[in-house]
């Protein structure tokens, strides 16, 4: 009897088309699926593959008697819950290499969009304005980048924004020092101390309970005045409030954001709407390239899995631990 393979969420052809080259796989992918339709049809799914849309919760788990892999398709798991999917046997597992260079890209680009003002000059260009005064930018060359996060992204802007002449630290109390002397950078052993130099500061933790709101009043009064701000990782590392407030009194002058807190943002939240804020919808993987890799990587995770018994990236090592 074949193995059932949930799709709820929008993957790409190149993933579908994988799973569904094996035999042994049956593929339920309608395209995007309500929560009602995939509470009904998760009993049977013995795998089931997630975007960022999708949670999977415990009312999902108490209903998903088959199931025994979930494969986010993507590197952020905080739409699952590991510690109901553990103690049930289900390996939770992820795509996080698929994405890293668009990711990496994507910051580098809202950093230079930010530095230099270019989305505030072309809405005014749109509306036949020229006005050159009115958006003088900074250059880069010089600058302290401080990359909170020395993950598989961090790695990759750092290598990458070398070129525009910045001087690069980093913070990441789980990475070796050897690691980022490798790559030409220093780790600095104080958070504190990343704060008090950067111009410039990327974002690239994961959510725990140490890095959420990581970027609070308190944190920001130990930066420069006029620091610049980007976060292409996870809108739970802000304090939305406390920056909104900084950006407004000039103390940060200025923040690029592809991620918020509550994705899509409430119109009241008090980040949207500010002269100083590039904004975009959560594109750090929204490449064609990389679509297509977190695609064809998560159906090989499912595939291994279910048919090989072979898990990469586990993102809840306990449950493969002998009991």
């Amino acid at each position: 009897m074949p193995f059932t393979v949930l799709v709820p969420d929008n993957l790409n052809k190149a993933g579908l088309d994988t799973l569904m080259a094996e035999g042994d796989l049956m593929v339920i992918a309608p395209g995007k699926m309500t929560r009602a339709q995939t509470l009904a049809a998760i009993p049977e799914a013995h795998a089931l593959i997630v975007r960022s849309d999708t949670k999977v919760d415990a009312e999902m788990l108490a209903q998903a008697e088959n199931l025994k892999v979930v494969v986010r398709a993507g590197v952020g798991v905080d739409n699952i819950d590991l510690n109901e999917c553990t103690p049930r046997g289900i390996v939770v597992m992820n795509t996080p290499d698929a994405n890293t260079v668009s990711a990496a890209e994507h910051t580098i680009a809202l950093i230079l969009a930010m530095a230099r003002r270019i989305p505030q000059a072309d809405r005014s260009m749109r509306k036949g304005e020229w006005e050159r005064k009115n958006f003088t930018g900074i250059q880069l060359m010089g600058k302290t980048l401080g990359i909170v996060g020395f993950g598989r992204v961090g790695r990759a802007v750092a290598e990458r924004v070398r070129c525009l002449g910045v001087h690069e630290i980093a913070y990441d109390p789980f990475v070796p020092e050897d690691v980022a002397r490798h790559l030409g950078l220093s780790l600095v052993s104080r958070l504190d101390e990343l704060f008090e130099r950067a111009d410039i500061i990327s974002l690239h933790a994961v959510i725990t309970d140490q890095t959420r709101e990581i970027i609070d009043a308190e944190n920001i009064a130990k930066m420069k005045d006029g620091v610049f701000i980007v976060n292409a990782a996870r809108g739970a590392l802000i304090n939305d409030a406390d920056l909104a407030a900084a950006l407004k009194s000039g103390k940060v002058a200025g923040a690029a954001l592809d991620v918020y807190g509550v994705e899509p943002p409430s119109p009241d939240n008090p980040l949207l709407g500010l002269d100083n804020v590039v904004y975009t919808p959560h594109l750090g993987a929204s490449t064609f390239e990389a679509q297509e890799a977190v695609g064809v990587e998560a159906a090989h995770a499912v595939i291994n899995a279910l048919l090989r018994t072979r898990y990469d990236n586990v993102r809840n090592r306990a449950v493969l631990e002998p009991q």
